[in-house]
């Protein structure tokens, strides 16, 4: 297992600026295989604003984006590939998205993803959220890294 990436590598890695960066750190990965990623909740974040006033919940869109971000930090340490305007991450698909609880302020999102297949610049993770060891979120996301034209 390999050292934890704080939040100025993330920010080398994936393109993702304030407010749609979700990753706040790299718990553990084994490199080629797996990676933990932590989220942080908090009450300021902008959607929380019209989702939901009265209660906010983080929304469950952006549970599956903090996966796919986490696979996309995975791959790139495969690939060793760096955040810049020439290359960019697309997601190719979403399957068996399932959510099981909702995340409020103050949670803290553990991401856990494993690398499952990849053909040419295609890959295919799944992933799943805990939060206070249950969880939340899973789902298997696909997505390419491929040059902006």
């Amino acid at each position: 297992m390999a050292d934890n990436i704080d939040i100025h590598r993330i920010r080398e890695i994936l393109p993702h600026r304030y407010p749609f960066l979700l990753i706040d750190r790299v718990v553990s990965h084994t490199p080629g295989e797996s990676l933990i990623a932590l989220k942080n909740v908090t009450v300021n974040e902008p959607f929380f604003e019209g989702h939901f006033p009265y209660r906010p919940v983080f929304p469950g869109v952006l549970m599956l984006e903090s996966i796919a971000q986490a696979s996309a930090i995975l791959v790139s340490l495969i690939i060793d590939a760096k955040a810049n305007q020439k290359n960019v991450y697309l997601f190719a698909g979403v399957d068996k998205a399932r959510f099981k609880s909702p995340v409020e302020p103050g949670d803290q999102m553990m991401i856990t993803v494993r690398l499952e297949a990849q053909r040419r610049a295609l890959w295919r993770c799944s992933g799943q959220i805990e939060v206070n060891d249950r969880i939340v979120c899973s789902s298997d996301v696909l997505f390419t890294h491929r040059p902006i034209e």
